[in-house]
């Protein structure tokens, strides 16, 4: 009974149609209504048809829409989408893992394009936390289990990997900051590791995995769930761990900072590099930072 009555509520008009139609014939059989009285209620039951048509036709609309609203990427289609979203972007929020791409592609790209329009960037990262040893050898050993051999830049996938790649943005951020007056940039640190990426630009918001067999999924602005997602980043983003990247500014850094600025920098960031941090460590971190390589 509940499913009839979910029915009949889903399709009230089309049900109405019939009833009424059954009506009208059983009272013309019975000689109870004339011919002119037949025919006003046979063009009502065609109104309610004609209704219940376009409405069908409206929803499978809706659904077709909705289901185009997801564009699916492969390969070089993947890279090719980052590409057009930077351009003429004012903003570009990040959730991922250490944010390599972003230090070698997005980020530098992203600056330069805003500079040559003259126009304010809005940045917003989150990626694992540095500080989090064991946070970062889960995410060297998720990595690592995908593809044990070494990625496009020649490395493996380790704990220490991890988390100089992790440091080496958030040197970025402060170099690219001190050095673009209009760009506005965040960096939270993530306690929780995810094995997606997202990339939300003014025009639409890419989600890409680890896996480079899998395919990435972008949803345009104008589309269902760019808002949603967008929603969802601002949220995460207000749990993580936030640099006070305004500190900065107390200790300008050179064009190439030296390893006693890029410890001082992150002294005054409120979060020392490891005591096992070597010079040469920290060096590579600045290598890392400003001179990446793009592991796609």
């Amino acid at each position: 009974m509940a499913r009839l009555l979910i029915w009949f509520r889903n399709n009230v008009d089309g049900s109405f149609a019939v009833i009424l139609a059954i009506t009208v014939g059983l009272l013309q059989f019975l000689d109870v209504i004339g011919t002119d009285q037949v025919n006003a209620a046979m063009l009502l039951v065609l109104g309610l048809v004609a209704i219940t048509l376009l409405r069908d036709r409206h929803l499978s609309a809706k659904a077709v829409r909705d289901a185009s609203s997801v564009h699916l990427l492969y390969g070089p289609e993947i890279g090719h989408a980052h590409t057009l979203a930077r351009r003429g972007t004012e903003q570009w929020i990040f959730k991922g893992g250490t944010g390599t791409y972003i230090r070698a592609v997005t980020l530098r790209e992203c600056v330069e394009n805003a500079r040559r329009e003259q126009r304010p960037l809005r940045v917003q990262l989150e990626i694992l936390d540095p500080a989090n040893e064991q946070l970062c050898k889960t995410y060297a050993q998720f990595r690592s289990s995908l593809s044990p051999e070494a990625d496009r830049t020649g490395e493996q996938w380790t704990t220490d990997r991890t988390r100089k790649e992790a440091f080496a943005t958030i040197l970025a951020a402060c170099w690219y900051r001190q050095r673009f007056t209009f760009l506005t940039i965040d960096v939270g640190l993530s306690s929780v590791m995810t094995t997606f990426r997202w990339d939300l630009s003014s025009s639409c918001v890419i989600v890409t995995q680890d896996n480079p067999n899998t395919p990435a999924m972008m949803f345009e602005r104008d589309k269902p769930y760019y808002r949603d997602y967008n929603r969802e980043l601002v949220a995460s983003f207000k749990q993580t761990r936030q640099v006070p990247l305004s500190r900065s500014e107390e200790l300008p850094l050179a064009d190439e900072p030296s390893v006693d600025q890029v410890r001082g920098l992150f002294t005054v960031l409120g979060m020392e590099l490891p005591t096992a941090f070597t010079d040469r460590d920290v060096a590579d971190i600045v290598r890392r930072a400003l001179q990446p390589r793009n592991p796609y």
